[in-house]
């Protein structure tokens, strides 16, 4: 305790602060409700000044936080976007790359077009001769065995 200037004693911030809530003693109270010097001690105030301050520095602290992990997050997804939209370009590019080959060679086929008619007309001439091939044979054969039989007699 501290004696102040007008001689009453006062109890110092430090030693208020200190002071612990005394604990309900249960059971003990009979009365339904009405509290004993004991149970209505309150802890002193501690200064409220102080405690705003420190809550208004640590939520301070907190939302700049929140706030440059924000910005983090914007700036790596404009990173993502400017590597997403280089991939999109390079894509573009290679399919307009492909694009042009195969007109190339969607021309080149056109070119070759009547070449390619012309071998199958010559692959349907030769099925029609082989088949002839075969009949012919076929009929050599039966007048070979015509010319056996006759010459036997």
């Amino acid at each position: 305790m501290d004696i102040d200037q007008r001689g009453e004693s006062t109890v110092s911030d430090a030693a208020s602060e200190n002071v612990a809530p005394v604990p309900k003693k249960p059971g003990n109270n009979n009365d339904g409700g009405v509290e004993t010097a004991e149970e209505a001690t309150e802890p002193a105030e501690p200064n409220i000044d102080e405690l705003c301050r420190d809550m208004f520095d640590k939520m301070g602290v907190f939302l700049q936080g929140e706030l440059t992990a924000t910005c983090e997050d914007y700036k790596l997804l404009e990173n993502m976007n400017k590597l997403t939209s280089l991939k999109y370009m390079e894509m573009k590019d290679i399919s307009i790359n492909i694009s042009r080959n195969l007109q190339d060679l969607n021309q080149k086929y056109a070119s070759l077009q009547p070449y390619l008619d012309q071998i199958n007309q010559i692959e349907e001439q030769v099925t029609a001769l082989e088949q002839a091939a075969y009949r012919l044979d076929t009929y050599s054969k039966k007048l070979e065995a015509k010319f056996k039989k006759l010459e036997k007699r």
